[in-house]
């Protein structure tokens, strides 16, 4: 065998196993695509997520409120990446202690 054909051997099979890598990774991420959690609001059907993402802004601000209030907004860190950080934890773990 020459040089030429191990090379375009090599880079075939190394397109195959791309080829079954995107394929399961497809597969991995579509699988939780068949149900979205729903919840019916005066016949219209929306997304738990933004059910719980409307709790967790006012549990927020209450966060905030609460941290003002014991002087403790300063020891947060940046506070530009704390209340997002916090709204996300909050939705998340309001859809899990409900919707799961």
């Amino acid at each position: 065998m020459t040089l030429l054909s191990l090379r375009s051997i090599a880079r075939s099979i190394a397109r195959s196993i791309a080829r079954s890598i995107a394929t399961a990774a497809a597969c991995l991420f579509l699988a939780g695509c068949n149900h979205a959690p729903n919840i019916d609001v005066i016949g219209s059907f929306f997304p738990v997520w933004m059910l719980c993402i409307a709790i967790a802004i006012p549990l927020t601000f209450a966060a905030r409120v609460a941290l003002v209030r014991f002087h403790l907004e300063n020891e947060v860190g940046p506070l530009a990446l704390f209340y997002p950080c916090l709204v996300i934890l909050l939705t998340s773990l309001l859809w899990l202690i409900f919707f799961r």
